[in-house]
């Protein structure tokens, strides 16, 4: 019983339910309904339309001497799909709204087919073989572009009962003469009633129905998981480059650790000097807020220059150049933003003191060039895309040594060569050859980038 309870309120609900879905989930589902609800209006103008050209030019139907009712129904029709189509950009239409919607359209439909017998001075049962009745199934298809079943239900339901509505008073309109027969060329020459024939269209409609309710079903359980699935890779969007968030969410097959490639690239590093000291005397907001206006301006020249931020390290930054996305020119753009961060964030320090920094904010880059792998590491549980390498580690011992150095960017004699030939056009300010760095075992020959 619980069981079937369950299914019930699962159909009313039109399938799964919002419960546990976050508030932006739940607002994207909704503005993507508000969107079907603008093209079902589009398309019941548009065909609200058509069908007034077809009647317009269309000679006028033999016999037709009765009240033509046609044109009265289409011109409302007109009006009130106009009026639904503007309605539906000025607000959400609420359910109420859209069941009414419905009841007006079948109604529309129902009064039409029921018309022709006054139109054409026959019996009732003449207006059972009109070819009218298909246009229900554009009704009941039109439902399904909200992509909610209860809707094509609905309209289903009550098309099912305006027919049977229709039915019934052809029977019982004339009781005096029976005009159910069992003969089909009696039921398709007079004007006879064929039960079989009317209940083939009844179960027809029914059938369209639920399969189309049921595909429906699961298609709104689907849509529910692509929404959050979407939103999830726009977030991830933010947490990575986008090709890497694009190598991720666009695998062939699940991610898995140890899987990688290598390519020539240069590491950029970046670090705040004193900001752990500086950051003890400062409240917790205030650090945020200073570190999201550095960071800004960091994520911005490093992408202007072609690279990618690979992560952040608290106040320090680490990006790559050619790692992600293969480049001809990946040392020479990463010298250029090396230079571009030290004279932006100079030319920052009223955004930074503006955000609670007592002092001038100072910052330290390092560049190194080389063969570097671009892969997934960490566990099952627990998958980190990296860059790892000896670009990588040299680039950080590098930005270590601007403290000793008195510098502000450095990078080696061998990275700032490659960075010329590949066009890195700004004079050398300094080179300092065979100078100790700690943590490297022998000499390095330095390039001083900024002073």
């Amino acid at each position: 019983m619980a069981s079937f309870l369950n299914s019930v309120r699962y159909i009313l609900r039109g399938g799964p339910p919002e419960a546990g879905l976050p508030d932006r989930i739940r607002d994207d589902i909704r503005a993507r309904e508000a969107s079907s609800e603008h093209l079902i209006g589009w398309v019941q103008l548009g065909i609200v339309l058509f069908f007034s050209t077809l009647y317009a030019i269309a000679p006028r139907a033999e016999g037709s001497a009765g009240f033509n009712f046609v044109p009265y129904a289409l011109a409302a029709y007109f009006l009130f799909t106009v009026m639904r189509l503007v309605l539906s950009y000025r607000f959400e239409l609420p359910q109420w709204y859209l069941l009414i919607s419905i009841l007006v359209d079948m109604s529309l439909l129902v009064g039409l087919i029921f018309s022709f017998h006054i139109q054409y001075g026959q019996h009732p049962t003449f207006y059972l073989k009109t070819p009218t009745l298909m246009y229900v199934f554009i009704f009941i298809g039109l439902r399904a572009l909200r992509f909610d079943p209860r809707f094509v239900l609905t309209t289903g339901l009550v098309a099912v009962t305006g027919w049977l509505g229709l039915v019934f008073y052809a029977v019982f309109a004339d009781m005096d003469h029976m005009r159910v027969t069992r003969n089909y060329v009696e039921y398709l020459t007079g004007n006879t009633i064929l039960i079989g024939a009317e209940l083939d269209k009844t179960m027809v409609i029914l059938a369209v129905t639920i399969i189309l309710s049921v595909a429906l079903y699961r298609g709104r359980s689907m849509l529910f998981e692509a929404t959050k699935d979407h939103a999830a890779a726009m977030d991830l969007r933010r947490f990575f480059a986008p090709e890497v968030a694009a190598s991720i969410t666009g695998a062939d097959t699940e991610l898995q650790a140890g899987e990688g490639s290598q390519r020539d690239a240069a590491i950029l590093y970046a670090d705040i000097r004193s900001f752990t000291s500086t950051s003890a005397t400062l409240a917790p907001e205030t650090v945020l807020a200073v570190l999201a206006e550095y960071q800004n301006l960091a994520v911005e020249v490093i992408v202007e220059e072609g690279g990618r931020v690979d992560k952040f390290l608290g106040d320090g930054i680490l990006a790559t150049f050619g790692a992600v996305h293969p480049s001809e020119t990946y040392a020479a753009d990463a010298l250029r933003a090396a230079n571009r961060l030290i004279e932006c964030a100079e030319q920052a320090q009223d955004r930074f003191q503006s955000a609670g920094w007592p002092e001038q904010l100072r910052i330290g880059t390092a560049v190194s060039a080389g063969p570097v792998t671009v892969g997934v590491i960490g566990s099952k549980r627990r998958l980190e895309f990296t860059v790892i390498g000896d670009a990588v580690n040299r680039a950080a011992k590098l930005e270590d040594a601007n403290k000793i150095q008195q510098s502000k960017a450095l990078t080696d004699r061998t990275t700032f060569e490659l960075a010329r030939a590949q066009g890195y056009d700004i004079p050398l300010l300094e080179a300092r050859p065979g100078e100790e760095v700690v943590g490297m075992r022998a000499p390095v020959d330095l390039v001083v980038l900024a002073r």
